[in-house]
Order: C-alpha cells, then structure tokens, then sequence
C-alpha cells in the first residue's frame, strides 16, 4: 500500500518555481533549448514563405494594369516599383531584413502594408476561431473524459462514432450544407441564419452584437462540429491510459468517490496531450480557417488569404503564411515551457 502510495504522490508532485524533473541550473538550459529551437523554425518559416509562393503560376504585375493593354516599358516600371525586377537573392535578403524590422511589404491589390491588412482582418478572424475554440475545446475535453471513464459503453460508443464522423468530413461541405438547410432553407425548414458576411451593416449599439453573434452561428457551428472530435479522442485516449494504474487503484482503496478519483487523480495526470493540443489549436486561432472563412464570406485572415493568393499578392501571401506558422510554433514553444511545471517528469 506504501508503495502505491508513494507512485501516486510522485505522479501528482506539483510543481515550484523550478520544476522537480529539471534542477535550478537546467531548467534555464531547457528554455535556452526550446526558444533556440523556435528561432530556427521562424527563419525555416521566413524562408519558405518566400521561395515557396513564387511557384504559384500567375504575373502580379499583369494583375496590377487591372486587365488593361500596357507596353512593356510600363510593365517594367511596374518591376521596379515593387523590386520585381532585381536577382532573386537580392529580393530575399530585402525581404528578410524588412521582415526583421516588422515590414512585411506592400500589398499589391490593396497598395497598403501588409501589417496593417493583417491588424485590420485579425480581430475578426479572433472573434470567429476564438469563439469556436472555446466551445470544441470544452466539450471535446467534456466528452472525452467521460467517454474514457466509461469506456466500452453505450455512451462512450455513440461519442466516439459521431465524433470520428463529424471530425471526417470537410469543413467546407459541412458548411455548404448548413448554408443550404439552414440560410436558404428547405421545406419544411425556413432560412433562419444569413447565408454570408460578418453583419448586415444597418444597425448600431446592442443590435449589432446581435447582428453580428447571428451570423457568427453558422461559421462557429461548422468549426464546433469538424474539430470537437480532435479533442474528445485525444483525451480519451491518455485518460484511458492512465485507468490501470496503481495509484487510481489505491484512491479507490482509500473509499474515495469516483467523481473525486477521476477529477484529482486520473484528469490532472492525462494532461499533457491535451495541453499539447490545445496549444496547437490556440496557435491555429490566429492563422484562422481558409476553407470556412471563404465559404461563409467571413473578413478574417482566412479570407485574405484565399484572395491573396487567387492574384497572387506575393507580399500579402508571404506575411500571412509567416503570422500564421509564426503563431502555431509560439503556441508549441509555450506549452514546451509549461509541460515541466505540469508533470515533473518531463525534462529529465
């Protein structure tokens, strides 16, 4: 019984200042290791950015006479306005060294930086990928928990099933068919919710957050329904593998309740895939949903991109990939820097 005992205590050792897995002197060696290894995926992402959005077929300078018959002393006017007309590394250097410095360009569709497009659609994007966030990320972690508990059941079979189902289909689908039933409407169901935008533009003060929650539903719905599946699995999964252990059982022995067993004991040691996956999410967030955006019209991030590339807009293409991969390794960064304050363990 000690020694079941003692497991559960070190299992569930929470963590000081200086995490127990890493000494004083080697837990600032690990950040060191982690915010090292973070630069060196940036300046991968930077490099990429650039290289790999000049493979898309299309001129931007063509794009740019807006379809007009121009000569080629105009199309070379235009090269040199925006740098199209120097060698491909003195390009990437320019790039490089302005994006060091915040610049990430000039937009060519827009004639306006890039920074300030990205601020302008970020707020919009937060509001939609947040809100969804949120919502998948409770319920997953919900359902998930209870499903493993009760594992093999009637309930733990019928959550799985729906949620590897919903999570299979494609977003985009999902969300023409809620357009279909649900804005459009198909007897004997009305069109309830806008088929598109982000508000109808006619009203102020409360009634526009609630134009603004109305067309939020759908895009929101979508997401819920595509990627609270991810969570559930994930968390059924670790917490499954921690149901045999020795500590759960002497918990159990001690006549603690189920309910205390699996909130105290199983949950907080089933963390760490769950954080994981939840920090990849909160990155995702910020690159927002292209396929969902576009289908709803939604003026985020997503949507930017998508027209962004149909130019293509290499300077607007470039920033966006590079906040978007930026965000998600930030996020993947951080929770490498909480796993040892979560579970001691990791480090050692």
């Amino acid at each position: 019984m000690s020694s079941a005992s003692g497991s559960a205590v070190e299992k569930r050792a929470p963590a000081a200042a200086a995490p127990r897995g890493l000494t004083r002197s080697a837990y600032p060696r690990y950040v060191a290791g982690k915010l090292a290894g973070a630069a060196v995926s940036l300046f991968a992402v930077l490099v990429t950015s650039f290289f790999l959005f000049r493979l898309i077929p299309g001129d931007p300078v063509k794009f740019m006479t807006g379809g007009r018959p121009v000569s080629a002393e105009q199309l070379a006017v235009y090269r040199e306005e925006f740098g199209l007309d120097l060698p491909l590394w003195e390009q990437f250097t320019d790039y490089c060294g302005k994006a060091l410095s915040g610049d990430l360009g000039t937009s060519y569709q827009f004639h306006a930086p890039v920074v300030d497009k990205i601020t302008e659609a970020l707020p919009n994007t937060l509001l939609l990928t947040g809100t969804a966030f949120v919502l998948y990320t409770a319920l997953g972690a919900f359902l998930g928990t209870r499903s493993a508990w009760r594992h093999g059941g009637l309930g733990d079979r019928l959550n799985t099933g729906l949620a590897l189902t919903l999570y299979s289909i494609p977003s985009f689908w999902l969300g023409l068919l809620l357009i279909i039933v649900l804005s459009v409407g198909v007897d004997p169901i009305p069109g309830l919710f806008p088929t598109g935008g982000m508000e109808s533009g006619r009203e102020e003060g409360f009634a526009h957050v609630l134009d603004v929650a109305h067309h939020l539903v759908l895009p929101v719905v979508t997401l819920v329904a595509v990627e609270y599946g991810q969570t559930l699995l994930v968390t059924r999964s670790a917490l499954l593998d921690e149901m045999g252990s020795d500590y759960l059982t002497t918990a159990r022995a001690k006549g603690l309740r189920d309910d205390l067993v699996r909130r105290r004991h199983a949950v907080p040691n089933a963390l760490l895939p769950t954080v994981t996956l939840v920090f990849v999410n909160l990155g995702r967030t910020v690159a927002g949903v292209i396929l969902v955006e576009t289908v709803f019209s939604w003026p985020g991030l997503g949507g930017l991109f998508y027209q962004a590339l149909s130019v293509p807009d290499l300077p607007l293409v470039q920033g966006l990939f590079f906040v978007f991969a930026a965000a998600v390794i930030l996020m993947n960064t951080l929770a490498d820097l909480l796993y040892p304050m979560l579970d001691p363990r990791v480090g050692r």
